[in-house]
């Protein structure tokens, strides 16, 4: 706003004493102020308020002023209480320095005062950014591109926000480049607020949601993609993460956001369009690995796949494959959400920016995603192996927290991944690993579930995929007359059991963790056989007794 503008507002009580032709200046801001020195508060462009407390003789008003004029401050305000009229001697350094200089009158306040510059700069500033906001728009969704960094560098430096675009798992797309903007949140703040969202998007409720962390508000607003439903795109949508309070928010300012979000949101669309490559090599792979096609068909287009995935000399790529799969309700939405959510969240955590997705290529089929993981060769001494890959345990701790907040209690995410390999006649065995081990989280308790190839080769794991009347009969022949007799005789014959089995039938040691003598111990383990007819000796009948615990 303009000095000039003061003067329009009869009721801020605001008489020019000097400076007339100095009133086209803009007014960035305002302070309060009866400092002697406040030179290390301004940065230019303020309403400076005082109520001269400062000045204890007249010679106080050339320095206070030859300060402000230093600083680059818009002009000087003075109140009338404090000294009844403004001092000549104020005004007179004021034209010296050609510094425009108003008086306050005694029943005005200096906040309404503040209240009023404050309301009108914002929304100068916000129509200012509207504009450039709706040019970038337009530069966006032509053939030049853009990107939503541009768009957040406007935030900071017009609007004084500092913002941030989140994966649905916290990974940060985009921030502010400006550097003082602070362009990274420390990783597990952005996984706080992007469950926060999720879990407050799940509600159905419109944004922004407000929450505060560490004593710092936030506003979130959401980055949704028209003409799908919010289940479709809930655990994939971005967001837009600014570091405010918009409570208190004027309609302006809210649109101008909202603007924002519409901005990024065709940003996503066209990284989405880039994809179609992507998924449809995917999906031409997995169809051949379903349908038993030739070990030199696939590899033909393993070999057209691996350009498009790693650009640049990458020569004889190891694969991972990663199975998932979203229930909401106990009904599965179909592998076209599952796709979309991969797509997010098989990205590093620790990358910044979009790019880093370009690696990955999603299939669905059916209920569940299919992922297609590249891995760089690295060469050693003898051979290439594969890069570090994915772990189902480190891709669980990324996703579980702020996935969970969106899932809430009727929704589940399961998802299997597999061992690396390095040719195509490993990716059917591969494609079955990882749905084994979706399988096998799945059975597991939990909103998000994972587990990996690794975990396959303990039995233990297929415990879950006993039917539950198989389960019923074989515990109850087994462990029924072992409970039947402790319950009448207290005799602790199935913590015993379970002990000389984890002990690995040693008597020394089982008694030794009992606390018993060696002689009772053996008692004991004769009433067990007498009473179920089985020998504890016998290697079958161990392992028998293992399974019938776990089940039990």
């Amino acid at each position: 706003m303009r000095l000039r503008a003061l003067l329009d507002t009869p009721t801020l009580g605001l008489r020019l004493l000097g400076g007339e032709d100095e009133l086209d200046r803009t007014v960035r801001g305002v302070m309060t102020t009866d400092l002697r020195d406040p030179s290390r508060y301004l940065s230019g462009g303020e309403l400076v308020l005082t109520g001269l407390a400062w000045r204890r003789e007249a010679e106080d008003s050339e320095r206070f002023v030859r300060i402000l004029a230093a600083a680059g401050v818009a002009g000087l305000a003075a109140g009338e209480a404090e000294l009844g009229a403004v001092p000549d001697d104020l005004v007179q350094a004021c034209v010296r320095h050609r510094l425009p200089l108003f008086s306050v009158v005694e029943d005005v306040s200096f906040a309404s005062i503040t209240e009023h510059v404050v309301r009108q700069v914002s929304s100068e500033r916000a129509g200012d950014l509207a504009a450039v906001v709706d040019r970038h728009r337009r530069l966006m969704t032509g053939p030049a591109g853009g990107g939503p960094e541009v768009v957040l560098d406007l935030l900071g430096s017009d609007l004084d926000l500092r913002a941030w675009v989140l994966s649905p798992t916290g990974r940060q797309i985009a921030g502010s480049t400006l550097a003082d903007a602070g362009p990274e949140l420390p990783g597990g703040l952005a996984a706080r607020l992007a469950g926060e969202h999720l879990a407050a998007a799940r509600t159905g409720r419109p944004g922004p949601h407000r929450v505060t962390l560490d004593g710092v508000t936030y506003s979130l607003f959401p980055v949704r993609r028209d003409g799908r439903a919010p289940r479709e795109t809930l655990l994939s949508d971005w967001l837009l993460a600014v570091e405010a309070d918009a409570g208190d928010w004027p309609e302006e300012r809210l649109d101008l956001l909202h603007g924002v979000t519409q901005l990024i949101a065709v940003e996503r669309d066209r990284r989405d369009a880039a994809r179609t490559v992507r998924r449809r090599l995917a999906q031409e792979i997995l169809e051949l690995v379903q349908t038993g096609a030739p070990p030199a068909e696939i590899a033909a287009r393993l070999r057209v796949a691996a350009p498009v995935l790693l650009p640049g000399p990458v020569t004889a790529p190891h694969w991972q494959i990663v199975v998932a799969s979203v229930e909401w309700g106990g009904e599965t939405p179909g592998g076209a959400v599952a796709q979309s959510l991969l797509e997010e969240v098989l990205v590093d955590p620790g990358t910044f920016g979009p790019e880093p997705a370009a690696r990955i290529a999603v299939a669905h089929t059916g209920d569940e995603a299919v992922a297609l993981v590249p891995l760089p060769a690295v060469p050693d001494e003898s051979t290439d192996s594969p890069a570090s890959g994915l772990h189902a345990a480190d891709l669980l701790t990324v996703i579980a927290e702020p996935l969970g907040r969106g899932l809430a209690d009727d929704g589940r995410l399961t998802v299997g991944v597999s061992a690396a390999v390095h040719s195509a006649e490993g990716l059917r065995g591969a494609l079955e690993e990882a749905r084994h081990a979706r399988r096998v989280a799945a059975a597991r308790p939990g909103l998000v579930c994972a587990a990996g190839h690794e975990e396959l080769a303990s039995h233990v794991l297929l415990l879950p995929f006993v039917p539950d009347d198989v389960r019923r009969a074989f515990t109850a022949r087994l462990l029924d007359p072992l409970r039947d007799y402790d319950r009448r005789h207290r005799a602790e014959l199935i913590p015993t059991l379970e002990a000389f089995l984890d002990c690995d039938g040693s008597w020394t040691r089982c008694a030794t963790r009992l606390h018993l003598h060696v002689n009772t111990l053996r008692y004991r383990v004769g009433r067990i056989e007498q009473l179920t007819g089985r020998d504890l000796s016998r290697l079958e009948d161990k392992l028998d007794f293992f399974l019938a615990l776990r089940m039990s």
